[in-house]
Order: structure tokens, then sequence, then C-alpha cells
């Protein structure tokens, strides 16, 4: 069941992390012309000439690029963190990037300096790649197994939420004007504060507590406050099992794991599930919104607010992905949701294109994005993170956050780069790009991916021990000829044949 404990941590870890990856994702949408006129007025006050068109397009395209080019180092931070500090330890060390960069990007205007915001977009990147990658593995390894999907999902709500609040605080009347961007900016660092605060009387991942730094003790200890009651011997067995059947392998590097036969379907499954997540054109469709709506004929003047209803729909669609993941299962809201996102795509292409000769195409083409992000929300957003924590045990889930982390990002700055281009060259054809790409992902978890819904991670590495070929002795007599150490491959390949 769940207890408060154990639903205060998610909160507040999801709040002081995950949170800000949302809300820095669209908190400079709004601002941007009174960021820009900043930019040039500072540029002329030392130069004495205008700033050139030209360089104030670079300028911000690498003001809005530099955040995930900051989460994929982020990404790649995970591992050793993690490793070294522990799942908790991280989450409070990442804090000081998000306050740092929140105290320079609030102080910027008052220095003239824009440098400074362009600088603070690759440490607050910086913090949403960790904090993307480390809350999901935080909330799995502390959840018991019939309520991990829907703890796992509450990362992902929560950087809907903060998109939401960032559109809100955005708009003319509140945040989103000359005065008051730096204060938008500035307000990251708020939620960080409170975790720092607060987060030290949680306890640490009983997970890396017993099979990581090998305290029972201290393991016991963390499940007892979380689950709410003294009998968690089960538990502490399950992680023993695990503990046993992984101690010849140690701690998995990123090479010895894209390397590793035993793990191979896994790494496949989290690439591709990541890089469908990003390549699915879920940006496209939030740039292109407020053109569709206002060909659509939404007034100007309402389009920010027709934003803010899309932001509050992708809240609510998460929501209701937290109560039915557990009893749906993930592989149906993946096909689901990458379904809905297929067909949105296409019939959006028709609808963009037909919009100047059928009337009512404008409208058709509103309920796609509505369609495409109810997609979107319920499976092809939250549950691949859940999937990384699902499908690796603990030796190799910090290098697997890190991949999945990497792909996630990389495909996120690739995308935020090519489609301006691809859009100027392809007009609404490139939706059919993202349409081919989700079928190609739903496609792929069909064959391969399987349910993981109400199962402990050993049964899960069973299921995938079989995909992979490869054969799990948990008989500790047995045990040395079953991993891959170094110089025993052959031995390895002889026990791995009797699939």
């Amino acid at each position: 069941k769940m207890t408060l404990p154990l639903a205060l941590v998610a909160l507040l870890s999801a709040f002081g992390s995950s949170f800000q990856y949302g809300y820095n994702v669209s908190v400079i949408n709004s601002p941007a012309p009174y960021m820009q006129d900043f930019y040039n007025r500072t540029y002329f006050d030392r130069n004495g000439v205008p700033m050139d068109s030209g360089f104030q397009t670079l300028l911000w395209s690498l003001t809005v690029s530099m955040y995930p080019l900051g989460g994929l180092f982020g990404s790649l931070m995970v591992w050793p963190l993690v490793n070294n500090c522990g799942r908790k330890g991280t989450l409070l060390i990442n804090n000081l990037f998000s306050v740092a960069a929140a105290i320079l990007m609030g102080t910027s205007e008052l220095a003239k300096t824009f440098e400074v915001i362009i600088l603070s977009r690759v440490i607050i990147g910086i913090y949403a790649g960790l904090a993307s990658n480390v809350v999901p593995m935080f909330l799995g390894e502390m959840s018991p197994k019939n309520l991990r999907g829907a703890i796992g999902v509450v990362p992902q709500l929560f950087i809907t939420l903060g998109i939401l609040v960032a559109q809100i605080l955005g708009l003319n009347s509140i945040l989103g004007n000359a005065k008051g961007w730096p204060v938008l900016l500035g307000l990251t660092g708020i939620p960080s504060l409170i975790q720092l605060l607060i987060l030290p009387f949680f306890p640490e991942s009983p997970r890396y507590l017993l099979i990581q730094k090998g305290n029972e003790e201290q393991a016991r200890q963390a499940l007892r406050k979380l689950r709410g009651w003294d009998d968690v011997d089960d538990e502490i067995e399950e992680m023993r099992q695990e503990d046993q059947s992984e101690k010849e392998e140690g701690h998995f590097s990123v090479l010895s794991l894209c390397t590793f036969r035993g793990l191979r379907w896994q790494l496949i499954s989290i690439v591709v599930m990541m890089m469908g997540q990003q390549l699915s054109g879920v940006n496209a469709v939030f740039y292109y919104a407020d053109r569709i709506f206002q060909s659509a004929g939404v007034d100007n003047n309402n389009v920010q607010y027709v934003t803010v209803s899309i932001g509050a729909i992708n809240v609510v669609m998460t929501l209701i992905a937290v109560f039915i993941v557990e009893s749906l299962g993930r592989r149906i809201l993946l096909l689901a949701g990458f379904g809905l996102c297929c067909v949105s795509c296409a019939v959006l292409t028709l609808a963009l294109n037909l919009q100047t000769t059928v009337s009512w195409m404008s409208y058709l083409s509103i309920v796609c994005v509505i369609v495409y992000i109810i997609g979107h929300a319920i499976g092809a957003s939250p549950i691949p993170f859940v999937m990384i924590t699902e499908m690796f045990l603990q030796s190799s889930r910090p290098a697997a956050f890190m991949v999945g982390g990497s792909v996630h990002w990389l495909c996120n700055f690739t995308v935020g780069l090519v489609f301006l281009y691809m859009e100027a060259g392809l007009g609404p054809y490139s939706f059919l790009i993202f349409c081919a790409i989700c079928l190609a992902t739903i496609v792929y978890i069909f064959l391969i991916v399987p349910e993981t819904k109400n199962k402990t991670f050993m049964e899960i590495n069973r299921i995938m021990a079989k995909r992979n070929k490869v054969e799990i002795q948990e008989d500790k007599e047995e045990l040395k000829d079953f991993h891959i150490v170094p110089g025993r491959q052959a031995e390895n390949k002889i026990s791995s044949s009797k699939l």
C-alpha cells in the first residue's frame, strides 16, 4: 500500500527536481521578445551600434539549445554520481546547480550581461539532465512492485506541471513582460531550496544501501520507514537474490553494458523507446500549436491562453496515467500512446495541407494537436523512464540511465536544431516523418518489449534472459559458470547455449 513517507518522498523528489525540468523547458517561450530586446539594448550600450539580425538569431538559438546540451552533459554525470554519492545524495548535490543558475539568471538584467543567461541555460540543463534520470531511478528503487509504475509516472506528472506553471506565470499580465522576466527565470531556484531543506530527513534507496553499500541494517530501517511495517524480510530476500545473481559482474560501466550479451535487448529497447519519445515530434507539435490555433481564427492575444489550456490537458492526462498504469500495464500505454501520436501526425499533415481550401480543416488540426498531446502524456513521455528502472538490475541501472538519458537529450537537442530547417523545406509534410518514427517504435514495442507490471526485478530479468539467449543460474555453486568474466567468455558461451 501507499504509505505517507513513500508518498512524501515521491512528491518532494519530483517537485524539487522534475518540476524544474519542465519549468525550464517552456519558461523562455513567453518572454522571448523582451529578452531579445534586452540582448539588443545591452549590445548597443557596449558597442554603440545595433546588433546584426543574424547575430541576434544565433544568440537566441544558443539560449534555447544550450538547455538540452546541458541536459546531455548532466546525463553523462549520472553513472559516477549515483554510484559514489547514492541516489538521494546526488539529488541534494544537484540542487546546487539549480540555485546557482537561478541566481545568475535572476540578476542578469541588473548586471547588464546576456552571456550569463546563455551560461545559466547550460547549468540548469546539467541540473535537468541529472534530475530527469536520478528521480525515476530513486523512486523506482524505493517503490513496492505493485506501485512502481504509478510512482514511476510521478516525475513526468511534475514535468508537465512545471511546463504549465511556467506558461501561466509567463502570461503577459503576470511575469511575461519587460519588467517581470528576470523574476520568471529566477524562480526556478525555490523548489531546489525546499528540497535541500527537507529531503535529508528521508531515507536513501534501500536497494542502494543493501546491494551497493552492503549495509543490510540501514536497508531494513529505510524499508520499514517507507513501508510502514516491521516485516520486510521478503523484500530484503529479493534484494539479496539480486545481489547474489550479480556479485561477479561488479558495476557495469557504459562500455561493459554496451558489450554485454546478457543485457543486449534491454539496452536496444531503452534506446528505441527514448529515441521514439523525443523524435516523435512532441517539440514540433508544441512549436506549431500557436500557428495552428491562429489559422483556426483564434485571436493573437488569446493564443497564449490556448497554449496554457494545452499545458493543462497535458497535466490531466499524465495524472490519469498515474492511476491507470498499474491496472492496464506499461505495454498497453506505450502502444496506445505512440499509436495516438502516429495517427494524429498523419491526419495533421492532411489537415494542414487542406486548411486553405476546406474551411473546417483548421478545427480538425486543433483536434489532432489535442489527441497527440493525450497520446504523448499517457504513454510516450512517462513510460520509457519507468521501463529503464524495471528492465535493469542494480549493477547495470546507473549505466542504463546514463545511456537512456544521453539518447533522450541528444535527440531533444537534434530536433531543436533540425526542425526549423525541416519545416522550411518540407512544411506540413515534416509531420509524416514523425508519423513514420512513431510507427516504427510501435512495431518494435509490440515485437520485443515485455509487460513488466507487478513483477520483481528478478522476474523481469528472467524474461529478458530468454530473449538474450542466456541462462540465469541462481544456484550459488553454478553461479560461477554463468557470468561473463574477462577471460571466461568461452565458458560463458557453453552455459548460454543451453537455452
